[in-house]
């Protein structure tokens, strides 16, 4: 189905209230280069970007290493209240940011909304987690020795981070690096996609604006933009304490090597399964595979991309699954009715279309979509793929999902963990047996139970096994990564007995 354009979503110039140039130190540094920011869906030039170098890299690296020690002890309401104002900014002006990440990433406006949602969560939860930064103390005299010792451990910050984040959720993306980075103490230089700068740049301002506000140093948050070279030079640079990257997973695992001995927290790819039981609500099922297959066309790392569907159900789920599929809004991701539109750009577009091509002439059924509307991939359902192809092996980060059947649900789990992936899975099913034991044996970060592999709820700790990443996001989990434990232990007198 083909969605018509409501003029009234977008109509009106951009407008965004950050300076020129790129935040760096305490003040607006021009860059030697600007490019154009295009909208996805037809390609037009919305916005210039400044484009950064590896000089100004290193600058960002110096400007934070000055500032880490008078960030590390700015005083718990100071941070606290910056995250909150900042809250309350990206509130205040959220039909912006909602408009801004449509034309910035080509995402459905009804995605652009939930993003900018979890990001003022992720905002809130990062402030109240300030209040619960602490230690404890130990019981040093389990051994004679350490009788008449005081023991206790605290967390310190891990110093200079740089969290570099992907172009499908730029805005939620930089807030799960800066936020928690900044409620730990630590100064951060972010560095958004090259295609999608913009809304992390204002998101970037606003806090610089509540920390100056706050007599804090604007430097504590800064961002650099460019290309591979500058992640280079900020990823391998050994006074930066902890690198935090969200990517894929040939990126991140060049990443981990290069910054080695570096801490690198990584959130790479998957191609997440969704397992349907004998026993599984069918339309629910269905509605799933719908919702969390072609949500932000696909363009999400947790998207449902293999669908394992038990035997005795397969011809009923895959009759609802295509009668739902033709449901879905394909269109300008402008209107509020679409729910499939063009992806980031036309590389991304024609490397899927050329795996579904060669799915079906390996021998997969086209059940839905497949083709190519005005740019647009229409949301594709494919039968029975070849388990060594891309579209059931790799990640797909498009509007694509792959149904195969098995014999029960105990192959089902086999087959869900025949994956150098592990991000998220999920099962449909009405039985506790069922749920319990996909916790059990699934090889995922998280298992979901009768709802889609891609529900995140920003406060649980989130991350994969595998080629899925390491480490683990969420305000709490994330700022457990960002610091150290320190250990102090006290003899409060050097007094020494009489013998």
């Amino acid at each position: 189905m083909t969605a018509d354009l409501e003029p009234t979503v977008a109509e009106g110039p951009l407008t965004t209230e950050f300076p020129e140039g790129l935040p760096i130190g305490d003040t607006w540094t021009a860059t030697p280069a600007v490019e154009g920011v295009r909208f996805p869906y037809d390609g037009t030039v919305i916005a210039r970007a400044p484009v950064g170098d590896t000089a100004l890299a290193r600058r960002a690296i110096d400007e934070a290493v000055a500032v880490r020690e008078r960030v590390g002890r700015l005083p718990s309401h100071t941070r606290r209240a910056a995250l909150l104002a900042t809250h309350d900014a990206v509130a205040a002006r959220r039909a912006d940011f909602e408009r801004l990440l449509v034309l910035e990433t080509g995402k459905p406006l009804v995605d652009c909304r939930v993003e900018v949602d979890r990001t003022l969560l992720t905002l809130q939860t990062a402030a109240e987690e300030v209040a619960r930064l602490h230690g404890e103390t130990v019981p040093l005299d389990l051994l004679p020795s350490g009788e008449g010792l005081i023991g206790f451990w605290t967390r310190r910050p891990i110093g200079v981070v740089v969290g570099i984040s992907g172009f499908n959720y730029p805005l939620l993306l930089a807030a799960h690096k800066i936020a928690p980075s900044l409620a730990a103490g630590c100064p951060v230089i972010a560095k958004p996609a090259p295609q999608t700068p913009l809304a992390t740049l204002w998101l970037v301002h606003l806090l610089r604006e509540a920390l100056r506000d706050g007599g804090a140093p604007q430097a504590a948050v800064q961002l650099v933009t460019g290309g591979p070279e500058v992640g280079a030079v900020l990823t391998t640079d050994r006074r930066v304490g902890a690198v935090s990257f969200t990517g894929s997973a040939a990126v991140g695992h060049r990443i981990a090597r290069d910054a080695a001995p570096t801490k690198v927290l990584l959130e790479l790819g998957s191609n997440a399964a969704l397992v349907v039981a004998g026993d599984a609500d069918l339309d629910a099922a269905a509605d799933a595979v719908v919702r969390g297959g072609y949500y932000a066309s696909g363009q999400a790392c947790i998207s449902v991309q293999r669908v394992i569907v038990v035997d005795a159900v397969r011809e009923e789920f895959v009759g609802r699954l295509t009668r739902r599929v033709a449901e879905v809004v394909v269109g300008d991701p402008r209107d509020p009715a679409t729910r499939v539109s063009a992806l980031i750009d036309e590389r991304s577009t024609e490397r899927v279309r050329t795996w579904v091509e060669e799915a079906v002439k390996a021998g997969a059924v086209l059940v839905a979509g497949g083709g190519v509307t005005n740019g647009v991939i229409e949301p594709t359902v494919l039968l029975d793929a070849d388990r060594s192809l891309p579209v059931w092996e790799e990640e797909v980060f498009g509007p694509v999902v792959a149904v195969r059947s098995v014999p029960d649900v105990e192959t089902a789990f086999d087959l869900v963990n025949d994956s150098r992936y592990g991000l998220h899975a999920s099962v449909y099913t009405n039985s506790l047996d069922t749920a319990f034991a996909a916790v059990e044996r699934l090889e995922v970060g998280g298992v979901v139970v009768n709802e889609v592999p891609g529900f995140r709820s920003d406060v649980m700790p989130y991350g994969g096994v595998k080629d899925s990443g390491t480490g683990r996001e969420g305000p709490r989990f994330a700022i457990d990564e960002l610091t150290v434990t320190r250990m102090a232990v006290i003899r409060p007198t050097t007094t020494t007995k009489e013998p």
